[in-house]
């Protein structure tokens, strides 16, 4: 039946926003959003949702720290921002001393599976030189290059390559059997 007159559709109207107002979400949010932590305003606050992460444990080191540097296209030569990266995992592995570090090297697919398995480990290994200089001693490193085959993306894009083109630096609590 439809409504016909300006006093009915007022009222149902009415009607239609007192029903709304009287529904509340404050108990179910209070139950499904963690309180906030205050926040300092400075750039080393945590992200939300990760406040209460343990110093010291591998969500540290990938959150706080970072585990991937990067290179050019046929290179294991480290910038200044991979420098930058591994300056700050070697003062975080001399704090945390019982972790081992794996040093995965990756490469993208522009030269043969050999020459970027040679280059993949070429890279790996001067990521674990440049922390050996840094103090981290290595008999808690050992390095492995992977090549072509463990890509990140698959593409064409001279801008989506860069990131095959890595070391991963993964933390272990004991040397892996290979």
């Amino acid at each position: 039946m439809p409504i016909r007159t300006p006093f009915a559709k007022l009222l149902l109207s009415l009607a239609v926003v007192g029903a709304l107002s009287a529904c509340t979400t404050k108990e179910i949010a209070s139950v499904e959003e963690p309180v906030a932590t205050p926040m300092s305003g400075q750039t080393n606050d945590p992200a939300p949702g990760f406040e209460k992460v343990a110093a010291g444990s591998e969500e540290d080191f990938i959150l706080n720290v970072g585990r991937r540097v990067y290179f050019a296209q046929d290179s294991a030569t480290l910038d200044s921002v991979a420098m930058a990266t591994l300056d700050s995992q070697a003062a975080w592995l001399t704090r945390n001393p019982t972790w081992l570090i794996k040093l995965q090297g990756f490469s993208d697919d522009s030269g043969s599976t050999t020459k970027m398995e040679t280059l993949s480990q070429k890279r790996a290994d001067a990521v674990m030189a440049y922390l050996a200089t840094k103090g981290v001693d290595t008999s808690r490193m050992w390095a492995k290059g992977y090549g072509k085959d463990r890509d990140v993306r698959d593409c064409a894009e001279r801008s989506c390559k860069v990131q095959n083109r890595r070391v991963v630096a993964n933390l272990r609590t004991e040397r892996d059997a290979t």
